[in-house]
């Protein structure tokens, strides 16, 4: 798919098909414009770590699936349930650059830990956007939970 394919398309259009995400075997690239929230002990990979939920992972899940609603430029790609996992695209403003968003809830001894990967589809460096979307889906998510 070209650049410019994925620069014209809307909402999902232009995106190659969703595919679930093996975060157990997930490489982050070298570049600046991923970013990985993780339970803790779950990963080697960088990331913001994301403590573990005193929450079922059913009502993780439930949480983790809305988190895309109201989002600006924000369209949901694709879930599955049997895995607890749900992707969404989100296009900046200004170039309509398309980020995946991928979110996966898992069950832990206590709770549930939550996954979050948000990364950049074209270019080296996302100038941090990636880095604070990730952290207000977080405190989104938080507050969602506490709520419940």
């Amino acid at each position: 798919m070209s650049t410019a394919e994925l620069l014209r398309g809307r909402g999902p259009a232009g995106l190659p098909p969703a595919m679930p995400l093996n975060f157990a075997a997930l490489q982050l690239p070298a570049s600046p414009n991923a970013v990985l929230l993780a339970p803790p002990g779950l990963t080697t990979q960088r990331h913001i770590t994301l403590p573990l939920l005193p929450v079922s992972p059913e009502a993780a899940w439930a949480a983790l699936r809305m988190l895309g609603e109201g989002e600006p430029r924000c369209w949901k790609l694709a879930e599955w349930p049997e895995l607890r996992q749900v992707q969404w695209v989100v296009r900046s403003r200004l170039a309509n650059f398309p980020d995946i968003v991928v979110g996966q809830a898992v069950p832990l001894v206590g709770g549930a830990g939550i996954f979050l990967y948000s990364r950049s589809l074209i270019g080296y460096s996302d100038f941090g956007t990636n880095r604070r979307r990730m952290l207000a889906w977080r405190a989104r998510l938080e507050d969602a939970l506490r709520t419940r």
